[in-house]
């Protein structure tokens, strides 16, 4: 301890256990023993002299005092994490910005075009992490996000990149191939896929076109992302609205189908924002210049 502060092993030790709820998961993530990790944190309870976890059979589970705290050890500990980041992004090591985004555009539209970036600017390095609700900036470790959403977040500045402009229903070629009829008499002997952050978005599309939003529309399967309703329309599983940006390859090369042609216009786009009372760094001006450009078009069917 110096000046009252834990050791910072002890404190990792018990933000990770506290936020997987279990000392073996934290032992993964930290590259440790399981004994290890209990061993810092029983040390940290021991030095506090305060219960952060109760054992109940094998499971931990966090005491009002320890849940408290350990939101408290997260706060600073991203913020140790953009401070290092911040450091390298202004020293000889080289420039560095972290970014927050939505997983499925992260690896179907951003990454595949970020060679792109370093071929440019080889000095700059961008790490990644996924996040796929808004948050403030001042909690996050995070010098940018490129998120979906109706607009810019509140206390930020930045730019619409794209807009979404319509969500169409995919599914893969032989079940189209098996649609008897036009319009939504297609889709009646097909599994509905949803995706679990737009839950309405099969209603929606059904009110949009006149149709009649039936238990058998509604009753299907839930996916957390975008990614993995991609995943299951390739496997035949049913039918899913994806935006047109993101089906429109599949689609070209015939991987994919629309069994009927209507679709869901909608009014959200994928914005890039960063705090609005910061000042951006040159390697996130550049990023921001190069993002605008590599988005130019997207969206414009």
């Amino acid at each position: 301890m110096r000046n009252g502060i834990p050791n910072l092993s002890a404190l990792q030790a018990f933000e990770a256990s506290a936020r997987l709820g279990s000392f073996s998961r934290a032992a993964e993530e930290l590259s440790l023993t399981h004994s290890a990790v209990y061993r810092q944190v029983a040390s940290l309870e021991s030095r506090l002299g305060v219960q952060l976890f109760t054992r109940v059979r094998r499971r931990i589970v966090l005491t009002d005092h320890g849940a408290e705290y350990a939101g408290r050890i997260r706060h600073h500990l991203d913020q140790i994490e953009k401070d290092t980041f911040g450091l390298v992004s202004r020293t000889g090591m080289g420039r560095s910005i972290h970014i927050a985004v939505v997983p499925t555009l992260a690896t179907t539209w951003l990454i595949p075009r970020l060679a792109d970036f370093q071929r440019e600017h080889g000095d700059i390095t961008v790490s990644l992490s996924v996040r796929t609700l808004p948050f403030q900036f001042k909690d996050q470790p995070f010098d940018g996000a490129l998120y979906h959403g109706d607009g810019l977040w509140p206390g930020t500045q930045g730019v619409l990149l794209f807009p979404e402009r319509e969500l169409v229903p995919v599914c893969a070629p032989e079940l189209a191939a098996r649609a008897a009829d036009s319009g939504a008499g297609a889709l009646s002997g097909m599994t509905h896929l949803h995706l679990a952050s737009r839950p309405d978005a099969w209603r929606q599309w059904y009110g949009a076109n006149n149709h009649l939003y039936g238990p058998q529309a509604a009753g299907g399967p839930r996916y957390e992302l975008f990614t993995m309703v991609m995943a299951a329309v390739q496997a035949g599983l049913g039918v899913g609205l994806m935006p047109r940006f993101l089906a429109q390859p599949a689609l070209d090369q015939g991987t994919l189908a629309m069994p009927v042609p209507q679709s869901l216009t909608v009014s959200q786009g994928y914005y890039f924002g960063y705090p609005q009372r910061s000042e951006r760094s040159e390697a996130l001006q550049l990023f921001e210049s190069w993002l605008k450009s590599a988005a130019s078009g997207v969206g414009g069917r």
